[in-house]
């Protein structure tokens, strides 16, 4: 199927949905995939190496009409939407179709495979945006919110905020946000040591990511022995 197209028509989805469906890996690889991503939405079990192919190839091509199509009938179809929104330059533009796709997302794994470009230009904008979707009553636009605010710990003047940020979740009760919001806790105290601290020593984060974080920090190679010990007198 040719993918460089100039303009996507409707009449281009069933047959796309058909070139998609030749790489699929079975079934039994579906159901797992299915499983593992926790998802209700049916999996074809495309391997990664041909999801990446298939999307740089489209986004050589007029790729907004491709995502204006809104293909959501199976988890590849997220992968490929997901990579094409993060190629997006206008911001407003970007934020647009983002909204629109984080949204839909009902599993982890559409969340994560999205790969901002944050860079100094627009950094701030990102941050407004994760702010605006850590207050979503959705569970995996709230987690979007947090990986976003993930990405922003290379940039050392949203530190404090973040954190301000991951202990506001005290009364999460999504497994997804919280374990991401360890993650973050995690990457902060690798990247932001002393003030991180901080906040694990004042224990205001809930039970579940305050010990997951600290999990965290105990498998990274990147975490001191003699931290990893004190950590685990935090532990709630």
């Amino acid at each position: 199927m040719e993918l460089v197209k100039n303009h996507w028509k409707q009449s281009d989805a069933e047959q796309f949905q058909n070139y998609l469906k030749t790489f699929s890996k079975g079934e039994e690889k579906a159901k797992w995939e299915q499983r593992i991503a926790n998802t209700s939405l049916p999996c074809l079990a495309v391997p990664a190496p041909e999801i990446k192919r298939i999307s740089k190839e489209i986004a050589k091509g007029n790729y907004l009409e491709f995502l204006d199509l809104f293909l959501w009938s199976n988890l590849s179809n997220t992968f490929i939407n997901g990579y094409l929104i993060c190629q997006i330059q206008d911001f407003s533009v970007f934020t647009k179709y983002l909204k629109k796709y984080v949204n839909k997302c009902d599993n982890w794994a559409s969340t994560d495979t999205l790969k901002f470009k944050i860079n100094n230009k627009n950094k701030n904008d990102f941050f407004g945006l994760a702010k605006t979707f850590i207050k979503s009553h959705k569970p995996f636009v709230r987690r979007t919110g947090l990986i976003i605010c993930l990405k922003l710990l290379n940039y050392d003047e949203f530190t404090s905020q973040i954190l301000e940020i991951s202990q506001t979740f005290a009364n999460e009760e999504e497994y997804y946000v919280n374990m991401m919001n360890a993650w973050l806790i995690c990457e902060s105290f690798i990247k932001h040591r002393d003030e991180t601290l901080e906040v694990l020593k004042s224990k205001t984060l809930n039970k579940f990511t305050q010990n997951k974080a600290i999990s965290k920090c105990h498998d990274s190679f990147r975490v001191l022995k003699e931290d990893k010990e004190y950590l685990k007198t935090l532990r709630k």
